[in-house]
């Protein structure tokens, strides 16, 4: 596996980057917090109190979506597809005592080469095309948190992307770490652990796509034209 430095886009070896020793196991749009935003009686669509199903959510229908948006969404349902048989193998290798088979191996294989050739991919062009021009507009229209420093979804979208870019690293070196293990305890608690931070992974992929198709797409159509995405997909 391939990983991608956030900070600056060079691919590095097997080894991965070095994880941020403050990754937490927390809600990723919860942050505001973390910003100095004040408490609000009223919840932004960005930070539910729920996971899913606020009412700020909409649903882009086929025929509103501008291409851009389209492709977005369609790439996001084949992560979701990859990602489903990465959660049925992870559980599989568990279930088994951590004895790959063919199965599992080639899911493990699947997830991984989709992860570095196509989702990193995926990020970075929303990334260059989308989010630089939708963060403009949020600030402009007022959706963006309060106090000095002022930060929009797009902030959180980001730092989402940064931690995929974390979690997948971790995991993916914890597995070929434990494979090699020869005491059996450290073995075990080794493939515990990658485990546990794939269950991370695979929400916080999920939760990242529900909330970008259902919140932060539809704020791009009422916010930016089909003309300037026309101008974004083509640079």
């Amino acid at each position: 596996m391939k990983i991608i430095d956030p900070k600056t886009g060079k691919r590095l070896d097997d080894k991965g980057p070095k994880l941020d020793p403050s990754l937490k196991k927390t809600d990723p749009l919860k942050r505001t917090a973390e910003k100095g935003m004040e408490a609000e009686e009223e919840s932004s669509p960005m930070d539910p109190p729920e996971a899913y199903g606020h009412q700020g959510e909409r649903t882009l229908e086929p025929g509103q979506r501008h291409a851009l948006i389209a492709r977005y969404m369609e790439e996001h349902q084949a992560a979701l597809a990859v990602l489903a048989r990465f959660e049925e193998a992870m559980n599989a290798y568990k279930t088994s005592g951590y004895k790959l088979d063919d199965s599992i191996n080639d899911a493990l294989r699947e997830f991984f080469a989709f992860f570095d050739d196509k989702l990193l991919d995926h990020n970075r062009r929303e990334e260059t095309e989308l989010f630089p021009l939708l963060h403009e507009r949020m600030l402009a229209t007022g959706e963006h948190s309060g106090g000095s420093e002022r930060s929009t979804a797009i902030d959180l979208m980001e730092d989402d992307h940064v931690k995929f870019i974390q979690l997948g690293a971790l995991v993916f070196n914890l597995l070929g770490l434990a494979a090699r293990l020869p005491d059996l305890g450290s073995r075990m608690f080794t493939f515990e652990t990658a485990f546990d931070n794939s269950r991370e992974l695979i929400e916080l992929l999920r939760l990242h796509i529900h909330r970008e198709d259902h919140v932060l797409f539809p704020i791009a159509q009422d916010l930016i034209t089909a003309e300037e995405m026309d101008q974004n997909m083509r640079s």
